[in-house]
């Protein structure tokens, strides 16, 4: 039996995880016992998505791994247990518990902590750093009842902070040394853009400002630069940089650089041996890399290197392409222009707020950095055209305008002629070499497969239309006929345009045309853009230039006499009684079918074109909201009445199915859906028959997906059982999003998870596990969609404009002559 090796890995952070993610893939765990120290209470968790802790996200949603996967991979997790300090003589380290631990290699992950100005006075109450999902929690205690924060830093960690500051409600000023917003990555005309955009948020930005001195007193705090000005609010938050966490080195002298950090070689080893340095805590060639995807290449290098490999880290591209605030932001290169002799190309829409520059050598035929501010979308060429030193075209200003625009394009750009070796996935370093060999040995035929196979595109995303240029290219020198076109108006699929508008918040129809597309479009690309725009943005739908379908158009279904239906919600079927009578009345007074329905909602039938805002105005006064009968989007959550009447329930299914449909609601998606939940196991609400059903248990709810009525019944699929309800809605969240997402135009639920590869155990896979690691994607624009629901009659209602499209005719209101009804049952019935 061969005795184990003793490794000890010493931070618990992003940089520390993915090494033992590496490690143990490699079967690392097979050779060395593995201890991990975290200095936090939890496991590590994604530091980059720290705002979206105030926009509703939990400390267990940030998690990037679940606590048992450190079990199953044979790993000791002991967190809130700090290093304190290390015997290389002994080989072993000592720790805040008061114990010691013996070590055979020993890996140093110690990561970074908040720079603090060294003015005065920045220990008070009311100060805080913006680091851990503690310092968070503090913020959000203590922000309650303020109103006006300080944000200390305009730089990439700044922005971040003041976008989770105006989540919190509070007026937001960022205060930057520097001249400019993000002085290392934008110039002072891209500074100046991105300034402006912010500033429409309400975040107001104060520059060239040295903190002298803060002072206390029973207003608040204020900050007294040292031009003499001041600024007086009640908190403020420090996010100006990092300084690297190194204080372990001073136990055993280890060597420090002079602004910190552990000095190592390119095989990321410290000055003693056995030790290793990882991370924002590793000093690599004189730098520090305060990225993740730096960190992420010197964490494989190590777990290679532990197994018997000699991989090298000397160096990383800093290109970085992000949302600040919901602002494109891109930075590549030499993007300041400090290369001797270079020249620049740069395209600026005001009134857009959007800003590009290229700066190229001086012959002008390599690209040697470049600034994207408001639009991004170009930044995936432009970064190979860079990196891989590619010849540029004639005319350098046509990169800055999408390709549909412009006029030439280089055929040195075109995918075939990248190398292997060009990195398309930055975020996971996949390379164009990496995706081919996945897509052939694995038989790859769609993007999902190849996200899931190789990991790339499961990060920003911004890779993805370049990788489905390399599958549809894999895939054609197989023989293999590849046409995903929309129509002959746009050549990319629904799946890769829904990408697209969410990438580039593209906003309407033109916008999409007029980037990505060509023509005037038709009657297949337009009602699915309309579909996807509603989907994406949640606007009403009548201010889209094109619609849907027709019953869109009038937001109400058309029957076969030329009349409309009109469909209030009614949640679970609960409704009051002043609510029950306007119904009563509206049909009284219009002379409409009334019909209950078995999806728990009072139908109306009959009401004429000019009638619908009259019967609407009624119904609006009194709480209703439409209820999307017309539109492919949610009908209803059916309940029986549970614990609340009945002597079976075992939970209370009314309010659970009322809180889902009205979180719900107005979301379009591909096909109509529909809900169900039944307060026990006896199913009275049919929850098993709907697109998405819940069933509750003595030990918690159960979460079905993918059922049907209609011609074709299908029972709905277990997805996750005994669910508590805030693991219920994130996973629902999640399904529906990635449905919305992924579907065919006009495919059910059903119908979809029918064909979907891998069935279940992929939604499973993706919804549960997030296997895509898209989860906190999905789940940020299903909450995107629930904060921009209002009511499209209300809506409509309050426009003049709106309303004139509910005219019989165009030149008169005279009702429609051609309707006639006949009588059955004492109600009108279509002629």
């Amino acid at each position: 039996m061969t005795i184990r090796q003793k490794l000890i890995v010493v931070g618990n952070g992003m940089v520390g995880q993915k090494f033992l993610e590496k490690f143990t893939a490699a079967g690392g765990h097979e050779h060395f016992e593995i201890l991990v120290f975290g200095e936090e209470p939890r496991a590590a968790y994604n530091r980059v998505y720290l705002s979206s802790y105030f926009s509703g996200k939990s400390a267990d949603d940030l998690q990037l791994v679940p606590l048992h996967w450190y079990q199953e991979h044979s790993v000791e997790l002991r967190s809130n247990e700090k290093v304190l300090s290390i015997d290389s003589l002994k080989k072993c380290v000592h720790s805040s518990h008061g114990k010691s631990y013996s070590y055979d290699k020993l890996i140093l992950a110690t990561g970074s902590k908040a720079f603090i100005p060294p003015a005065a006075g920045f220990n008070a109450p009311g100060i805080f750093a913006y680091r851990t999902i503690e310092d968070l929690e503090n913020i959000t205690h203590f922000a309650q009842g303020k109103k006006t924060v300080a944000v200390i830093g305009g730089g990439l960690l700044g922005l971040e902070a003041a976008k989770a500051m105006l989540d919190l409600g509070l007026k937001t000023h960022v205060v930057e040394f520097a001249t400019r917003l993000m002085p290392r990555q934008l110039d002072e005309k891209g500074g100046l853009f991105l300034k402006n955009k912010i500033e429409q948020l309400g975040v107001e930005v104060h520059f060239s400002k040295n903190t002298k001195e803060v002072k206390q007193d029973v207003d608040g705090l204020t900050l007294h630069f040292t031009d003499t000005t001041e600024l007086s609010v009640d908190m403020i938050v420090i996010s100006a940089g990092i300084q690297p966490q190194d204080e372990l080195a001073a136990s055993i002298n280890l060597e420090r650089g002079k602004r910190g950090g552990f000095v190592v070689n390119k095989y990321m080893e410290t000055s003693i041996p056995n030790i290793y340095a990882i991370g924002e805590c590793a000093l690599v060639g004189g730098m520090i890399y305060g990225l993740v995807a730096p960190g992420y290449r010197m964490a494989e290098a190590v777990a290679k290197n532990l197994l018997g490999g000699s991989e090298t880290f000397v160096g990383a591209d800093l290109s970085t392409k992000l949302k600040l605030m919901g602002i494109d932001v891109a930075s590549f290169g030499d993007a300041l222009g400090e290369t001797a002799n270079s020249r620049e190309v740069v395209l600026e829409k005001s009134l857009e707020g959007i800003y590009k520059k290229l700066v190229l050598n001086q012959q002008g035929t390599a690209l040697l950095g470049g600034i994207l501010v408001g639009d991004a979308s170009e930044y995936q060429k432009l970064l190979q055209t860079y990196q891989l030193g590619l010849t540029l075209p004639k005319a350098p200003e046509s990169l800055l305008v999408p390709q549909s625009e412009s006029a030439s394009t280089s055929d040195s750009l075109s995918i075939a002629f990248l190398p292997s070796s060009a990195v398309i996935c930055s975020c996971e370093n996949v390379t164009k070499g990496d995706l081919g060999k996945a897509i052939t040995e694995h038989q790859i035929t769609t993007i999902t497969e190849l996200k899931s196979q190789t990991k790339a595109g499961t990060g920003c995303g911004g890779c993805l239309p370049l990788m489905t240029d390399i599958l549809n290219l894999e895939l054609e020198k197989q023989g293999v006929k590849i046409n995903h076109s929309l129509c002959e108006h746009f050549s990319f699929t629904r799946q890769e345009l829904y990408t697209l508008i969410r990438n580039e918040k593209l906003l309407t129809f033109e916008e999409i045309l007029a980037k990505h597309g060509q023509g005037k479009g038709c009657e297949i690309c337009k009602p699915i853009l309309a579909s996807l725009l509603a989907s994406c943005w949640n606007r009403p739908i009548l201010e889209q230039s094109h619609i849907q379908d027709t019953n869109d158009a009038f937001l109400a279904n058309i029957q076969k006499n030329g009349t409309y239906s009109v469909v209030p919600r009614i949640p679970a079927g609960e409704i009051k009684p002043e609510q029950l009578i306007a119904i009563g009345e509206v049909a009284k007074e219009f002379n409409l079918y009334t019909k209950i329905t078995g999806s728990q909602r009072i139908d109306l039938f009959g009401a004429r074109l000019e009638e619908l805002p009259k019967i609407w105005q009624k119904l609006i006064d009194v709480g209703l909201e439409s209820g999307h009968a017309y539109g492919k989007s949610l009908r209803m959550v059916k309940s029986c009445v549970g614990t609340s009447w009945c002597r079976y329930g075992v939970d209370d299914s009314t309010s659970f199915a009322i809180e889902l449909e009205n979180r719900y609601k107005g979301i379009r998606a591909p096909h109509k859906l529909k809900g169900a939940v039944s307060g026990c196991t006896r199913e009275c609400a049919e929850a098993a028959s709907k697109d998405f059903g819940v069933i509750a248990t003595e030990d918690g709810w159960n979460l079905y997906i993918g059922g049907n009525g209609g011609i074709r019944p299908q029972h709905a699929v277990l997805l996750a059982a005994n669910l508590d309800k805030e693991t219920l809605v994130r996973y629902l969240d999640r399904y529906l999003m990635y449905y919305i997402r992924t579907a065919e135009k006009l495919t059910r639920t059903s119908t979809w998870l029918n064909k979907l590869e891998g069935g279940i155990e992929h939604v499973k896979q993706v919804v549960i596990e997030d296997s895509l690691g898209i989860a906190e994607e999905l789940e940020e624009q299903m909450l995107s969609n629930v904060a921009l629901y209002e009511c499209e009659w209300k809506n409509t209602l309050q426009d003049p404009e709106k309303l004139k499209r509910f005219h019989p005719f165009v030149n008169s209101m005279e009702p429609d002559p051609s309707i006639h009804f006949t009588e059955k049952r004492g109600q009108i019935q279509p002629a």
